[in-house]
């Protein structure tokens, strides 16, 4: 990843590839409007840096990237101005989201670059911890399949990512600052990993594969993880997840990762979905629907990502992550529309739909975390269409069974930058998955099915526990182009909310 470093340093005498500015909307029918921090590149132009920038089109939009050469007497030979959006009210801050967002898009612009410097707004600690996020997140790419992919990492062909971003007015020797980016080093480079692992493959990344990086990761960071495969499963009865991975040649597991401390107070328990590929099974999915089924395991990355990052910070709370993996595919094994699965819980589904299968691994999951009475549950998961619908292809569902823990669920991913909505759970949906067979369908009404999805997992959380559910189905994989920090393909939604949650509790900020 990109090196980070903090430096005091004048931006004229630093010698860098490009210089990073700030640039934001001026209110009204004012122009563009040059960000604190830029001073001394703003002097060099004789102030008049803005209507340098005015005349060339720059306008401060967010996303927006204006190229110049450096002033005389720089040692750096290019200015990059970046879109910050709207410039904030008089003596206002600038807004972390808009510091990170910013960073992220001129850490793409200059790919290629061995050293940037960044002088973006700083105004506190959290400042330059969301530019150091920005920055990382941004440099992201994913070139393992490409032919020259280990050639353009090292430099030789294509374009690297960002070797080196300094951070300028970030001091090297204040301990908060350099605490900034310490997280937002730990919390990246997880977001990362868990984007390459969206992005992989599934031929190379089945459930063993996927259950043996995260066991090797967890032996790293000193992370207690236990595996269990097909026999094990068996043994246990989790039907859940066995159904859905029957007809699969690669069998499902579940992923046990723990992490705890000694100065712990609190325990949360995280829930991911992790379908490695998922075909829709008997009830296969259309062509043109299952492309990307690769991404299909993003909850169970999340989770992955979470509790790694939080062992890196050492976080004064006790974190178990549950990776509930599984390869939905239609053979003369798997199971069919109409038959009945018992759960791990004990109870039994009927599948109407094999498509609908996320939720009967998470059921099992869900029902394993419940055991060890955690403080709280949450599981993160690609589960509905329906949820895509409502709410597009940026935000994420929050559904939970306290109303208090799903805003604070949603003021964490408010807090983090990503973004997110609270739903409900209507009680007069729950009729709808009655089975004359079993006792519950894994369907009910098709309306609202994101909600409905919702209300069947509820049924396997154990009594009295608080639970949250992360319907990231919109935002995990980004087909588009890259924006802001987010590039092409697997996102590492929800990873941020988690640890964030985690820090709270660890905090004691959070119930």
């Amino acid at each position: 990843m990109t090196a980070l470093t903090l430096s005091t340093a004048a931006a004229p005498g630093l010698r860098a590839d490009a210089i990073v500015i700030g640039v934001a909307k001026g209110t009204g029918s004012a122009g563009p409007v040059v960000a604190p921090g830029a001073e001394a590149v703003d002097k060099a132009y004789d102030g008049k840096l803005a209507g340098v920038l005015e005349t060339l089109g720059a306008s401060g939009a967010e996303g927006e990237v204006t190229k110049l050469p450096a002033p005389a007497g720089f040692k750096a030979p290019v200015v990059v101005a970046v879109g910050l959006g709207a410039q904030p009210e008089k003596d206002a801050a600038y807004d972390a989201e808009a510091l990170r967002k910013a960073a992220g898009v001129a850490a793409r612009a200059l790919a290629g670059s061995k050293k940037a410097a960044f002088a973006l707004p700083l105004g506190d600690a959290g400042d330059v911890g969301a530019v150091a996020e920005g920055v990382l997140l941004g440099a992201y790419s994913f070139d393992t399949y490409k032919e020259n992919g280990k050639d353009a990492k090292n430099g030789k062909n294509g374009k690297a990512p960002l070797a080196e971003a300094a951070i300028l007015g970030g001091k090297p020797r204040d301990r908060a600052h350099k605490a900034a980016v310490e997280r937002a080093t730990a919390v990246a480079e997880e977001l990362n990993r868990a984007r390459d692992l969206i992005n992989t493959p599934p031929n190379d990344l089945n459930p063993e594969a996927f259950a043996a990086v995260a066991a090797a990761a967890a032996k790293e960071h000193g992370i207690k993880v236990q595996v269990l495969d097909e026999k094990a499963l068996t043994k246990g009865g989790y039907g859940g997840i066995l159904g859905v991975g029957a007809g699969s040649a690669s069998g499902p597991r579940l992923v046990k990762l723990s992490y705890t401390s000694s100065k712990a107070k609190k325990h949360l328990a995280f829930v991911g979905k992790g379908i490695t590929y998922d075909s829709g099974g008997i009830s296969l999915k259309p062509a043109g629907h299952n492309e990307t089924m690769k991404c299909d395991m993003s909850g169970a990355a999340a989770v992955f990502a979470a509790v790694v990052a939080a062992a890196r910070l050492g976080l004064e709370v006790n974190v178990t992550g549950w990776l509930a993996l599984a390869e939905n595919m239609p053979s003369g094994s798997a199971t069919r529309p109409g038959d009945v699965l018992r759960m791990y819980s004990g109870k039994t589904v009927e599948v109407l739909n094999t498509d609908a299968e996320g939720r009967l691994v998470l059921a099992d999951a869900l029902w394993a975390a419940s055991q060890e009475k955690p403080d709280a549950i949450v599981d993160v998961a690609t589960l509905t269409g329906a949820m895509v619908l409502a709410l597009g292809n940026r935000t994420f569902g929050i559904m939970a069974n306290d109303e208090s823990f799903r805003t604070a669920v949603y003021e964490a991913a408010q807090e983090v930058g990503e973004p997110a909505w609270p739903m409900p759970l209507p009680e007069h949906l729950r009729k709808g998955m009655d089975s004359a067979t079993a006792d519950i369908a894994n369907m009910g009404e098709r309306m609202g099915g994101g909600l409905v999805a919702g209300l069947f997992l509820r049924e396997f959380v154990g009594e009295g526990i608080t639970w949250a559910h992360l319907d990231i189905a919109g935002p995990a994989f980004n087909e588009g182009g890259p924006f802001g920090y987010t590039p092409k393909g697997g996102t590492g939604s929800g990873v941020r909310t988690l640890v964030r949650l985690a820090e709270l509790t660890a905090a004691g900020d959070l119930g």
